[in-house]
């Protein structure tokens, strides 16, 4: 399959699923996003407790709606 062809089968495949589902994907898809982002910021400040990685995640994704 070419790269071309996944792409418009995936998209045939969001179109066919309601718009629950379409969100439900973007969740979680953000929410992984941020688990990545937080493994990035325990490995950068291995001394970081929980409430300060969730401060510099907030921080993070501050910087990237502010751009």
């Amino acid at each position: 399959m070419q790269p071309g062809d996944a792409i418009a089968y995936q998209v045939l495949r969001y179109r066919s699923m309601t718009g629950e589902q379409r969100l439900s994907i973007a969740l979680d898809l953000h929410e992984l996003a941020c688990d990545l982002a937080r493994s990035g910021i325990r490995a950068r400040h291995p001394d970081a407790d929980a409430a300060a990685v969730e401060r510099l995640l907030r921080k993070r994704l501050e910087l990237v709606r502010s751009t």
